[in-house]
């Protein structure tokens, strides 16, 4: 297709809207549930939430939070089943780390054909004796499925986390 055939045509379809909403409530959704990881290190390292409000920004990524949050609940004195909750549900939102940054560090492209949508990633794979960039992955209905689900395993992992900050009267 040449430029004069690409003027005046939409860039995008409903479908690809509908794929940038759900990355939209994708990220919403992570960085809500992420947020309550500080009331994780208030409640588990006997702080303020003010206090846990300037720990949790001073770490500047997901895994350096959720470390921390391990790490506490794997101190000596802990009970053992408020750190067995504490772990399974770090261990699950990690687990949903992947889909989260496989729809955050890409870009997003449309076939003016009519074909599927497309991420692109956004990250260089070092191998033994070479590098992969660029994985290409189909926006198709299974991916969207994929996004939807990932959206609902996290509003419910939000909740559970809740649930956890109320059994255990950590601050809010």
């Amino acid at each position: 297709m040449n430029a004069n055939q690409l003027r005046g045509r939409v860039p995008y379809t409903a479908e690809f809207d509908e794929i940038l909403l759900l990355v939209g409530r994708l990220n919403y959704t992570w960085t809500n549930t992420e947020s309550l990881l500080l009331h994780l290190i208030a409640g588990l390292s006997g702080t303020t939430k003010d206090t846990a409000v300037v720990i949790f920004l001073t770490l500047n990524t997901t895994r350096a939070r959720v470390d921390l949050v391990e790490r506490l609940a794997k101190m000596p004195d802990r009970d053992p089943v408020e750190r067995d909750s504490v772990l399974g549900l770090t261990r699950r939102l990690m687990k949903l780390s992947g889909a989260r940054n496989r729809f955050n560090h890409c870009i997003y492209a449309f076939d003016p054909e009519g074909g599927p949508p497309k991420s692109i990633l956004m990250r260089i794979a070092d191998r033994k004796d070479m590098i992969r960039m660029g994985q290409t992955i189909d926006l198709d209905a299974a991916q969207i499925e994929k996004m939807r689900q990932s959206i609902a395993d996290l509003a419910h992992i939000n909740q559970e986390i809740w649930c956890h900050i109320a059994d255990y009267a950590y601050p809010r």
